[in-house]
């Protein structure tokens, strides 16, 4: 039961708009976005909501360092799903994303960036905005999801 996530490099200034929280040593957009490096998302679905084909999107704040690790205590919800469980899994999962980190004049540097995790039941209908996510012709489920 796992979920799909990208990653929108939506703010890498110094600190976080969003809460004026200041991470030391964010500065600039980098010249090189971070890439993630996780192959399987690390993101579960609370089982009482996937029963429920309970689907939403959470955005979370983050904070990757120089070496491309999460700093987990500058994670945050920038944004809820509405379901505090869904909230909780993003936060929870996103401890274990990895990245390839940012480059600016080919140095490692750290960034901030907003992150959507995905909560997509198969079997539920697409929700609306969800036309990248649609099903494969071969009735797989979406690359990140599990039935």
């Amino acid at each position: 039961m796992a979920a799909l996530a990208g990653a929108s490099i939506m703010a890498c200034q110094k600190g976080d708009g969003a809460t004026g929280q200041s991470f030391p040593g964010v500065g600039p957009r980098p010249d090189v976005l971070p890439v993630m490096l996780n192959k399987d998302l690390p993101f579960r679905y609370p089982p009482s909501l996937y029963a429920k084909k309970v689907q939403a999107n959470v955005t979370l704040r983050i904070f990757i360092d120089k070496e491309g690790q999460i700093v987990s205590e500058s994670t945050h919800v920038a944004e809820s799903s509405g379901y505090p469980p869904l909230d909780s899994a993003a936060v929870k999962g996103s401890n274990d994303l990895r990245f390839i980190p940012a480059k600016t004049h080919g140095n490692a540097v750290p960034v901030s960036i907003l992150f959507p995790v995905y909560f997509r039941h198969p079997d539920a209908p697409p929700l609306p905005g969800d036309t990248i996510l649609k099903k494969s012709g071969t009735g797989a489920a979406p690359a990140g999801t599990s039935h």
